[in-house]
């Protein structure tokens, strides 16, 4: 699969442990129609299931500087049938599940407009950096709809309840510093340095132990909806799980011995 060449996406290796993967339509915005969906859906479940690129952390942007991703292409659901615009959607639902699922860190590097699916997208991640002309919506009431893969639940816990209920309701456009204020994303770059920066995030995350990295994902992501005895019981559980790593060992021995550790991921 890492030879596999896709129509919709670019994956390009950045380094040793992080992956760069670009949505890659940008006369449609970075819009995801059928086949996008699709290619993204293939490209994550590999990654959960074999990890090909024994990548440690994936970095998400847009082609161009103009668009992150406007959702889904309108264009191409003009006229669709209801039969069809619901097999569809089970694809999109398919794809945003890959990504909420990726065993290892997601940062966004939003680089322009992220609306409709794809401000959903970025709520979506464990966190995002955006470019200074990024701006952001949930624009799905103003053409019938609803957001659909996540957008309720993720703006939400990403902003809070009577914030998202505001940008949802009336679908208006945000701006990047509304973002970062709000906390959909967690910080802001000039265009030209966003990615440089991204990848500093990246590579900091890639540098500590995958397992543990792994781990305190999970517990993160599973335990927010729990209460904070349940939650602790299940941190104790993902806590255990990195006792018996080599990496733990590694991790004391580098500290006392004043050096790098590292780290293989077992």
């Amino acid at each position: 699969m890492i030879n596999k060449k896709f129509e919709t996406i670019k994956i390009k290796k950045i380094s040793k442990d992080v992956v760069l993967l670009t949505l890659n339509r940008k006369e449609f915005s970075n819009s995801f129609n059928t086949k996008m969906a699709e290619e993204i859906y293939v490209f994550f479940e590999d990654m959960n299931i074999n990890n090909y690129f024994e990548a440690r952390c994936l970095v998400i942007t847009g082609s161009g500087d103009k668009a992150f991703c406007a959702g889904g292409d309108l264009k191409e659901r003009l006229g669709m049938e209801v039969s069809t615009w619901k097999k569809q959607h089970l694809i999109f639902e398919k794809m945003i599940k890959s990504i909420i699922e990726c065993q290892i860190p997601i940062i966004g590097a939003i680089n322009g407009a992220a609306i409709g699916g794809g401000c959903e997208i970025v709520a979506a991640l464990d966190f995002s950096f955006a470019s200074e002309n990024a701006n952001f919506a949930q624009t799905e009431v103003k053409v019938g709809i609803i957001p659909g893969i996540g957008g309720t639940q993720n703006l939400a816990k990403c902003i809070g309840l009577k914030k998202a209920k505001e940008l949802i309701l009336t679908g208006r456009i945000f701006s990047s510093h509304e973002a970062l204020e709000f906390g959909l994303i967690n910080g802001i770059f000039k265009k030209e340095e966003l990615m440089k920066n991204v990848l500093k995030y990246a590579e900091m995350i890639s540098s500590n132990a995958p397992i543990a990295i792994r781990q305190a994902k999970k517990a993160i992501d599973k335990g927010y909806n729990l209460s904070i005895s349940d939650g602790m019981f299940f941190e104790i559980e993902c806590y255990s799980k990195t006792i018996d790593t080599n990496d733990r060992l590694e991790g004391i021995k580098s500290f006392n011995e004043k050096r790098k550790p590292e780290f293989k991921g077992n």
